[in-house]
């Protein structure tokens, strides 16, 4: 059964490293398909119509997929719309793992500033009425405000939390150095352990 990943990353500063990444693990078993990378010109116009357009443009994206794989660079884990591919992969269960690209030298021959953990900036919490989205914004959790329905229990592949603090994703996650773990040699396996957590 093909194993069908989705890349997310912030465009600009990290599409030279997140298509190295890409391609080491694509190389590999012809059964292996990603579909996080989607051509920028289709990105910007699905962005300029409206947040809703582009909310939908991305869920198409995540369909059919089993494992998200942040590819996270110095300001990945502020990105909105990275954060909302997480969140998306938790509803529909999807595996997740970090893969630190910072240190994989783009175009210029460059590399930048380790970042943020993006699965450590998003979370769950439990309250009365069921179980939120959390994020870490100007310095506290709040709500997570792109989808602010609550979420089941069942879609949860991970033990649900049991109380109003908010538990970071990383913490039931794994995150991985592309440039100092031998990304190239390895990120399929980590992929597919982000998959055998989830039992895909």
């Amino acid at each position: 059964m093909a194993r069908r990943t989705f890349f997310s990353f912030h465009y600009t500063p990290d599409v030279w490293r997140a298509w190295i990444a890409r391609n080491s693990w694509v190389v590999a078993p012809a059964d292996q398909i990603d579909v996080g990378f989607f051509d920028s010109s289709v990105f910007e116009a699905s962005k300029r119509e409206n947040d809703d357009t582009l909310k939908s443009f991305l869920r198409k994206g995540l369909e059919n997929t089993s494992v998200t794989c942040v590819l996270t660079g110095t300001n990945t884990w502020q990105r909105r719309w990275v954060r909302y591919e997480i969140a998306r992969s938790v509803i529909k269960g999807n595996g997740l793992l970090t893969v630190h690209v910072h240190g994989v030298k783009d175009k210029n021959g460059n590399t930048s500033t380790k970042g943020a953990d993006p699965l450590a900036q998003m979370g769950v919490y439990k309250t009365d009425a069921g179980i939120y989205l959390a994020e870490w914004k100007d310095d506290k959790w709040v709500k997570y405000a792109d989808y602010t329905l609550a979420i089941r229990k069942g879609d949860l592949w991970f033990d649900p939390p049991t109380s109003t603090t908010v538990v970071q994703l990383s913490q039931h996650c794994l995150s991985y150095d592309y440039a100092q773990q031998n990304g190239h040699k390895n990120i399929g396996g980590w992929i597919e352990t982000a998959a055998g957590l989830v039992s895909r």
